[in-house]
This record gives structure tokens, C-alpha cells and sequence, in this order.
């Protein structure tokens, strides 16, 4: 019982499912998207701002956009090891936004502003699946507004800087066994419910370099910092019957790190209609090495002599990982077509794999459109599909052993505005 609590608990900041691995989403941008992501050497509109500062500076007058990508993912899991029970993750959609405004003078100078979400979204499953005591419902925003400047130095380079306030939200739900009576003690026909929710701030920098080393071929290199986001959230437990007063609930404070990454591409001008680019990004998830839940003791059980409710620490030991980026822009006068290919490394060792985060490596294929509709307005639209590899984990490597298989559509919109 007290195990059950302490896994959950210390679960409370975790994030469910998200369409980049590990707890990271890669679509600010859908212009970007069509093309895998694979923008840091061209960051050519405002989404700059989000793959690679230094773009801006390449920039001219007042840029907006505006969008959202809507996100569709499905998942099942088979086990407890070796049971071939499977359970389908309840269908939910998601739509993070994107959003910037950006300002070039003629000094070379230029600054905007972007919001965007690169990490969040959520899994839901059965009240009553096998792995309820580890997930039921999981809910999480992670918004940046990232102020940014640039600085074209010459007709080739460009440098920008930018800083990122980061507003978190989290709401989870889980299950929670606990007794009808205590004496003698008697395990209750119906489960309890333990629901959390709460919020959290921090703080990021991010920097870049764009480099046109020739009418061809650009290089882009960018970087987004380390942040840290320091939770706060009340535990609210109902119908723990004979278990109530031992659940009393409280304030729970927890950090969750959002971690940093590197960005390096490079694009080439095969001619004046089309582009290609290849990125590589590094992310550096060794920051995930544990994860620390603070919570106020419970009264002590009497079977035991120890709370049931307590704090504790969870060891999550996350590996850096990296990603491929490929895409391409084959332009018309008017309408531009795109495709891109992304292999992406999970970063989340077989110990820590949990139905609150049905994580593997991924490939995704990516076609996208662009239209122009004047000088003025611009419509992108893309589509991505993302295939999970299957993954299994066994006992005693894993304590919830059994076999996860994941998918998701996503389309993503973005009207874009110059004057």
C-alpha cells in the first residue's frame, strides 16, 4: 500500500504521451514541420525564434504567425508480463499552439517574441485497466514566451539571443487500493482515487548563429539552456474508506527538468525552386536523473507503524539522445511543397519505462504545403505520421513488465502575415 502511494506520488510532474520522445514536442512551426523540422540553417520566418534565434536577422519588416498543431495519439499496452491482455489508451487530441511576432529594422537589428509549447501533452486510460495504481489520466502545458533578438553582422552571418519565461501545468489522476475495514483488515471491493494538480514557473536562454557561406549552402547552429520548473500542487484524495485519515493529502513540491539541446543543420540550394536541409539535434536527458516528491507526512498506520503517505525519491537515470532531421522545399510560384523524415532516439531507459510515458524510438514521415495567397498572407498545412518501434520490458529490470506499441497523426495549420 504504501509503495502504491509513494510510485504515484512521485509520479505527480511527469508528462504522458508526447509526439517527440522522451516529454518533448518538435512542431512550432508548421512550415517547419512539412519539412521534419530540419529549419535551423534556414530559419527564414518567424518561427526563428524557436529553431534558430539568428534567422531573424535574415528578416525584413513585421512578421506574424500564428497556428497550432492538432495531435492525435494512440497506444496500447500488453502484460503485466506474461499476461496477452492488452489495453488500448483512451483516444484523446491535443493542440498546441505556436504563435510569433517579429520586427526587422534596417540597421540589421531585429527582435520579436514567440509562444510556443515544446513540452506537454498527456495519456488516459481505463479507471479500472491493470495499470491503474500507475496511471489513470495525465495532463500537462508547458508554455514559453521566449523574447528574442538578432543581429545580421554582414550580408553572411547573423547572431541571435533570447530568453524564455516557462509557465507549467499539470493535472493527474490515478487509483489507489486501500481496505473496507482495518480489523481485521479487509482489502475494499473498490478502488480509491487520488487526484493532483499544480503549477510551476522557470527560466531558459537559448542562442544561435546562421552562417550563408554561399548563394548555396547555409549553416545553422542553435541552443536552448537547461531549465528547471519547480512545481507546487495539492493532493486530494476520495473514497480511500478505512484508509482516510491515513491520506490526509497536502502540498506536494517537486523539480522537473526540461532539458537542454543543441541544434546543428545545414542547408543547400540545389536551385532557385528547391532546398534541402539535414539537422542533427542532441539532447541532453542525463538532466533526468531523479525525481524528488516533498509532501507532508501522513499519520502513522497502526499495522505498520510508519505513514502510509510520505515523500520520496524516484530514480529515473535518462541518456542523452539525439535526432535525424531530413526535409525539403520544392517551390512554385505561388505553392510550395514539402517532405520530410525524422529518426528519433528515446531517451528513457528500459527501468523507467511506465504506462504514464509508453516511450521508444520513433520514425516519422512528414508532407506539408504551402500557399501564397499575396505578398501579404501565407497558409502552411502539413501532415506527420509517427511510428513507434515496439518495446518490451521484462522483471526484474522493469516493475510493470509487458510490451507498448504507440502511433499518432498529427496536422498542423499556420497562417503567416507580412508586412
Amino acid at each position: 500500500m504504501r509503495r502504491g502511494m509513494t510510485v504515484f506520488l512521485i509520479l505527480l510532474f511527469m508528462v504522458g504521451f508526447t509526439v517527440a520522445a522522451g516529454y518533448q514536442i518538435g512542431e512550432h512551426g508548421t512550415r517547419a514541420m512539412g519539412m521534419g523540422g530540419a529549419f535551423v540553417a534556414q530559419a527564414s520566418d518567424p518561427s526563428a525564434i524557436f529553431f534558430n534565434a539568428a534567422g531573424l536577422g535574415f528578416q525584413t519588416g513585421l512578421n506574424i504567425m500564428a497556428g497550432a498543431t492538432i495531435i492525435m495519439p494512440k497506444s496500447d499496452f500488453t502484460g503485466p508480463t506474461p499476461s496477452t491482455t492488452t489495453t488500448d489508451m483512451e483516444s484523446q487530441t491535443f493542440y498546441p499552439p505556436h504563435a510569433y511576432v517579429t520586427y526587422a529594422l534596417e540597421n540589421g537589428v531585429a527582435f520579436g517574441v514567440g509562444f510556443f509549447a515544446p513540452f506537454g501533452l498527456g495519456t488516459k486510460w481505463a479507471d479500472d485497466w491493470v495499470g491503474r495504481y500507475l496511471a489513470v489520466q495525465t495532463d500537462l502545458q508547458a508554455l514559453y514566451i521566449n523574447p528574442t533578438v538578432a543581429y545580421k553582422i554582414n550580408e553572411k552571418v547573423s547572431v541571435g539571443v533570447g530568453f524564455s519565461y516557462i509557465m507549467g501545468e499539470v493535472e493527474l489522476t490515478q487509483r489507489v487500493p486501500t481496505f473496507s475495514t482495518l480489523l481485521p483488515p479487509t482489502p475494499a471491493a473498490n478502488d480509491g482515487w487520488v487526484s493532483l494538480k499544480g503549477d510551476g514557473t522557470g527560466f531558459s536562454f537559448n542562442a544561435g548563429v546562421l552562417y550563408k557561406a554561399s548563394e548555396k549552402v547555409s549553416l545553422g547552429l542553435s541552443y536552448r539552456s537547461l531549465s528547471t520548473i519547480k512545481f507546487e500542487g495539492d493532493a486530494v484524495f476520495t473514497d480511500m474508506q478505512a484508509l482516510a485519515t491515513f491520506f490526509p493529502g497536502g502540498t506536494g513540491k517537486t523539480e522537473l527538468p526540461m532539458p537542454a539541446d543543441l541544434k546543428a543543420g545545414i542547408a543547400y540550394n540545389v536551385n532557385e525552386k528547391f532546398t534541402v536541409e539535414a539537422d542533427f539535434e542532441y539532447v541532453f536527458w542525463n538532466a533526468y536523473k531523479e525525481l524528488e516528491l516533498d509532501i507532508p507526512d501522513g499519520p502513522n498506520f497502526p499495522l505498520t507503524g510508519a505513514p502510509l503517505q510520505t515523500g520520496s525519491v524516484d530514480e529515473k537515470d535518462y541518456k542523452n539522445a539525439y535526432l535525424v532531421r531530413l526535409g525539403g522545399e520544392y517551390s512554385l510560384e505561388k505553392l510550395a511543397l514539402r517532405l520530410g523524415f525524422v529518426y528519433d532516439m528515446s531517451p528513457v531507459p528500459d527501468k523507467s519505462l511506465e504506462p504514464l510515458l509508453p516511450d521508444s524510438d520513433r520514425l516519422e514521415g512528414i508532407i506539408g504545403l504551402g500557399y501564397m495567397f499575396s505578398e501579404n498572407v501565407r497558409v502552411d498545412a502539413a501532415y506527420q505520421y509517427i511510428k513507434a518501434s515496439e518495446r518490451t520490458v521484462t522483471s526484474p529490470t522493469n516493475e510493470f513488465p509487458g510490451t507498448y506499441n504507440s502511433t499518432a497523426n498529427l496536422f498542423g495549420l499556420t497562417l503567416g502575415l507580412s508586412f
